[in-house]
Parts: structure tokens; C-alpha cells; sequence
């Protein structure tokens, strides 16, 4: 094992040097560590709106979904092993030359992106605490137990993710069984309160036996066996799950090509490529993983709403539209979904060209996406009894969602999963994606029947998103028409 993960890191750090470069994929962690330190420094001013113990709640949450997003191995496995890549192959698929085992080099898998990812995220972000905590006169030993803390719900996260994405692999009733479990467990506690959060989230409740808050470390140990027990139990249940012998099998598909040309037959040049987009997401099983992918965080942001609202009693002022913004931003990942449906370099021998590609993709997630939104912005209004809201909500969620699409696209073109792995490209993401967002939410906020400002601000971001999305939408050709298909 330990030299299947020594090959395996070294998979990982090629994999991603080949996005950009040595220089810049080294740069991340250093802008991890800055973004860390700025926010330590400016802790003091936040706790006046927070508290420390709502702050280490959303960090938790956050570091949790993170941890998810990391460890869907059994989809990415099961993708690696099913495809070919030219002339690269990965390590995954080496059961099928050498004496290995399947669950072995899926655990490699696991314990690869759980070593990568805290080395290039966790690690920099507690250096960034560190060297904050002079200035904000934090405690080291505080410090290193809202480490520890996060860490355990990081990998909560990733090992919870790798037994999902594994039971998919085993069975899709399952799958959708133990999704449906999950997100009813989440409104169980979250809108019902029917149990607290540190009962789904350990890992939370070892945080605040810790200081600053308390200093209960006889529970700080308990909850901590809790969280290993949980870890190693979703870790072992996916490896055990893994199947030995893992290939694509035969399929048998109807010829549902033409049904979806005709339907699309308004997209004019486009009608071709969106056709041929929802018969791979259809063969590829996709639309079951992008759904999913979709729906948990909103379900986990209106948890988290919810419990700040209502279960921490703090009137923040979460309102329909500030859900439509959220919905709106959320959708990048599943234009993120669409690129990694099949590969794309086949597309050289054919009559078209990358922008022309990326813009089917565009119309496609807004074919995809327009319900779904639609009905959990409906869905909210209802809840919160804010249907008269819905006049500027609806629109918020719409143009917001098309703002983020068509400006992820044109940042990254058919790969966003790889370049935003560069901090240059980061950056101009953050800058795109975090403006506008604390805007529409500090003007949501500020939302009420009386307060016209509120709204006419709502209504001039707007209309700047809708300037700004035509611009990118054109930068699109000009960028991407001299380059080659990934």
C-alpha cells in the first residue's frame, strides 16, 4: 500500500501540474494560506455580527460538503476504469494487468485525495491561523482544535461521499434509498428540529467541547471516538462494497437520438450537439449524479439558514430571494457535470469547434436546470410563506444562474474541473462569482416592503450581471477558437 499511494500522489500532482504549471499549482496553497490569515484578521469585526460558536457551525458545514465533493471515488473510479484516455491511463485500472485488487487501489484513491487535498487546502489554511493569531491574539491551542475539528468533519465528508458513490456502483435503488435517508435527515433536524446538528455532524460537537468555547475534554474525547468510529466505518463499508472485477459490461440503449433532435429542432445550428448531449447524459447515467450533486447543498443551505435562523435564534433575514441568488450560483456544478460527461478530444475529427461546443453545453444545463430551480425557489417561497416575493425572486434566480454559467465557461472552457485548480484562473472566478453574490445577499438582507433602495439595488445588479453575461457569452468565440479540444 505504501508504495501504491507513493505512485498514487505522484499520479495526482502530474494530473494537475498538466493544467497549468509547477509554479502555479504551488501558488494555491499560498492563496489558501492568505485568504486563512485575512480572515483571522478579521475576526474580531465578524464576531460582531456572529458568534464564534454560529461561526465554527457554518465552517463545519462548509468543510463537510467540501469533504463530500472531494470523495465521490466510486464515481470517478468507475468513470476511469470505463473510459479510455489516448494515450494516459490511470493507476485505477491496473487491477486489470497486475496482481492487485480492485478495493485496494480504491482505498489507495482514498487515502490519496485525503493526504492531497489537506496538504494543499488544510494545511495552508491552518499556517494562514497561525500567523494570524498574533495579531488577533488568537490561542494556539485553539487554533489547532478548530483544526483537528474541521479535519474530522473534512473526512466525515470524503469517507461518507466514497460509501455513496460506491453503493451507486452496486446498486442505483440503493443509491437513491440512501440519498432520500440522508436529505431527510438533514430537514429532520434543520427544519423540524427534531435533533441537533452535532448528532448528523460529530465532528461539531467535539469542536464545541474545545476552546474557545468550553473546555469538556472528558466529551471532546467521546465525541472524538464517535467521529473515528464514523470515518472508519464509512470507510471500510465502501471498501468492502467495491466489486473485484469492475468493467463496463454490455449495454443495450434504444435509439432515442431522433426523438431528441426533433424535440430541439428550434435550436437551429445547436440542434445536433444538444441532442447528442441528453442521449450521453441518459447512456452515462449522469443526470442521477447531477441531480444529486445539486440538490444536497441546497438542502444543506437551507439547513443552515434554518438553523441560524431559527434553531440559533438570530434574525439574519433569510428570504426568498437570497435562496434564488444561492440556487443561482449553485449551478455551476452542474455545468461542471456536462463537461465531464465524455470526453471531448474525439470532437477534432468532426466540423466544429470548441466555442460552439461550450455553448451547447450552455443551452443544455439551461434546458436542464430552469425546473428544478424554479420549484425549489417555489418550494421556499412557500415554506416562508414569501409568494409576494416571487416577483423578484424568480428573476434573481435566472439571471444569476445564467451569469455564473456563462462566465465559468468562459474561464474554463469544457474544463472547469481542472482549471480552476489554477490560482490565476481562481481568482478571476472568485472575483466573478463572490462580488455579485455579497451584493445580492447583503441587498437581500436589507429586503422589505417598505425599503424601495433595497430593491432598485437588486434590480441594478442585475442588470449589470446581464451586461456582464453577454460579454463573456461573446468572449467565449474569441477566447476559445484557437484552441484545441482537451
Amino acid at each position: 500500500m505504501p508504495l501504491l499511494l507513493e505512485m498514487m500522489l505522484k499520479e495526482e500532482y502530474r494530473m494537475h501540474v498538466s493544467y497549468s504549471s509547477k509554479t502555479i499549482f504551488l501558488a494555491l496553497p499560498m492563496f489558501i494560506c492568505f485568504i486563512a490569515f485575512g480572515m483571522g484578521i478579521s475576526l474580531t469585526q465578524l464576531e460582531r455580527n456572529i458568534s464564534i460558536q454560529e461561526l465554527l457551525t457554518l465552517t463545519h458545514v462548509g468543510i463537510f460538503l467540501y469533504g463530500m465533493s472531494v470523495g465521490a471515488f466510486g464515481f470517478l473510479g468507475k468513470t476511469y476504469i470505463e473510459r479510455r484516455y489516448g494515450k494516459n491511463n490511470y493507476l485505477i485500472n491496473m487491477p486489470a494487468l497486475l496482481p492487485l485488487s480492485f478495493k485496494r487501489t480504491f482505498l489507495g484513491m482514498y487515502f490519496r485525495d485525503v493526504i492531497f487535498y489537506i496538504v494543499l487546502v488544510l494545511l495552508p489554511a491552518l499556517l494562514g491561523l497561525l500567523l494570524a493569531a498574533p495579531i488577533a491574539h488568537f490561542s494556539v491551542i485553539s487554533i489547532g482544535g478548530v483544526f483537528i475539528g474541521t479535519l474530522l468533519s473534512f473526512l466525515i465528508g470524503v469517507s461518507f461521499s466514497f460509501a455513496v458513490s460506491v453503493v451507486y456502483t452496486r446498486s442505483v435503488k440503493a443509491f437513491i434509498f440512501v440519498a432520500f435517508a440522508f436529505i431527510a435527515l438533514v430537514i429532520g433536524s434543520g427544519v423540524f428540529d427534531l435533533y441537533s446538528i452535532e448528532l448528523l455532524l460529530p465532528a461539531l460537537a467535539f469542536q464545541l467541547s474545545l476552546p474557545p468555547l468550553t473546555a469538556a475534554y472528558g466529551s471532546a474525547a467521546f465525541y472524538l471516538g464517535i467521529c473515528v468510529v464514523v470515518i472508519v466505518a464509512f470507510t471500510a463499508l465502501a471498501t468492502l462494497s467495491v466489486r473485484e472485477s469492475i468493467n463496463g459490461g454490455k449495454s443495450h440503449f434504444k435509439n432515442v437520438y431522433p426523438r431528441y433532435y426533433n424535440r430541439f429542432a428550434f435550436a437551429r445550428s445547436y440542434q445536433t450537439l444538444i441532442a447528442k448531449e441528453f442521449v450521453d447524459l441518459i447512456r452515462s447515467g449522469t443526470i442521477g449524479k447531477m441531480v444529486f450533486s445539486f440538490v444536497a447543498p441546497l438542502v444543506f443551505l437551507s439547513f443552515s439558514t434554518w438553523y441560524v435562523n431559527y434553531g440559533l435564534a438570530i434574525p439574519v433575514g433569510f428570504n426568498t430571494v437570497f435562496y434564488a441568488a444561492m440556487v443561482g450560483f449553485f449551478g455551476v456544478l452542474l455545468y461542471s457535470w456536462l463537461t465531464n460527461v465524455d470526453l471531448s478530444d474525439y470532437y477534432e475529427t468532426l466540423p466544429v469547434t470548441v466555442p460552439k461546443v461550450i455553448k451547447s453545453k450552455l443551452l443544455t444545463f439551461s434546458f436542464l436546470t430552469i425546473g428544478i430551480s424554479t420549484a425549489f425557489v417555489l418550494a421556499i417561497a412557500t415554506i416562508n410563506g414569501e409568494l409576494r416575493l416571487l416577483w423578484l425572486a424568480l428573476p434573481v434566480l435566472y439571471v444569476t444562474s445564467t451569469y455564473m454559467v456563462v462566465a465559468t465557461a468562459y474561464l474554463t472552457g469544457l474544463s472547469p474541473n481542472s482549471f480552476l485548480f489554477n490560482p490565476e484562473i481562481l481568482v478571476k472566478f472568485a472575483v466573478v462569482s463572490v462580488l455579485p453574490d455579497l451584493g445580492l445577499t447583503i441587498l437581500s438582507f436589507s429586503l422589505s416592503s417598505t425599503n424601495v433602495a433595497a430593491v432598485l439595488g437588486i434590480v441594478l445588479v442585475l442588470g449589470i450581471l446581464l451586461i456582464s453575461t453577454l460579454l463573456f457569452y461573446r468572449g467565449i468565440e474569441e477566447k476559445w477558437a484557437r484552441t484545441s479540444f482537451p
